[in-house]
């Protein structure tokens, strides 16, 4: 892979597909470990209007938190991680391993920012890993605004509203996918049995560990750390 390459195209896009860059093996081994912490049915984590307001319908999981060595292997490819120096540059960090599950039938994830975009210079890197395939039959594609990341605050507005430049992607299985934190970005509700995928967050360095505490989405602005609506921006 050409670094450089890679790098521009990310930081022109705001995002960055990587297909097959894990083997099917690996990934078989990883969904294996992750619904066998879920089951079909889990219990929701977020509070019921934090679900209902953001349109969010996902229960986060924190594997190497559990002692789940498994995902160090990931963690630490090294394509991976040298892809991220490349984009974030010398002494960035890795922030946690966090694995999404949505339930069939649930909305999936609406439009959002996963940090405030009032400073350029600070954001998160989401590098989203995939175990399974994610098509039209399970549902949950991943929504992303070319460019996004360059225009400041997602506007108020309807939460799952169409945008004209919107990009669909269906990452399959063993697929990184790296997308800014202030890129705009959405899930598609889930069909399928579930949906899952896994992120590897990442920050610059000089970037607060917290940075992903507010949320930006259109209708509100959301503090993970008080469970609190910090603006309510109804439009």
């Amino acid at each position: 892979m050409n670094m450089t390459e890679l790098s521009n195209t990310f930081w022109q896009q705001g995002y960055l597909v990587i297909e097959g860059l894990f083997s099917a093996e690996n990934m078989d081994k990883l969904q294996s470990i992750i619904l066998g912490h879920y089951g079909l049915n889990p219990e929701y984590e977020h509070e019921a209007a934090f679900l209902s307001k953001s349109a969010t319908e996902v229960i986060p999981w924190f594997p190497q938190l559990s002692g789940k060595q498994g995902f160090d292997e990931i963690e630490h490819c090294n394509q991976m991680e040298t892809l991220t120096e490349a984009i974030l540059g010398k002494g960035w960090k890795s922030l946690y391993c966090m694995t999404m599950f949505s339930k069939k039938g649930t909305k999936g994830q609406a439009w959002h920012q996963d940090c405030l975009p009032d400073d350029p210079q600070q954001f998160n890197l989401n590098r989203l890993v995939y175990t399974m395939d994610i098509n039209a039959h399970v549902g949950g594609e991943l929504l992303v605004m070319p460019g996004s990341h360059r225009l400041g605050k997602l506007p108020a507005g309807e939460v799952n509203e169409d945008f004209s430049e919107q990009v669909i992607l269906a990452p399959q299985k063993g697929t990184l996918v790296m997308i800014h934190g202030h890129t705009w970005h959405r899930v598609l509700p889930v069909k399928g049995e579930y949906r899952l995928s896994t992120n590897y967050r990442a920050i610059p360095q000089n970037t607060p560990e917290d940075i992903t505490d507010i949320c930006v989405y259109r209708n509100m602005l959301y503090q993970f750390s008080t469970s609190k609506v910090l603006e309510d921006r109804q439009v």
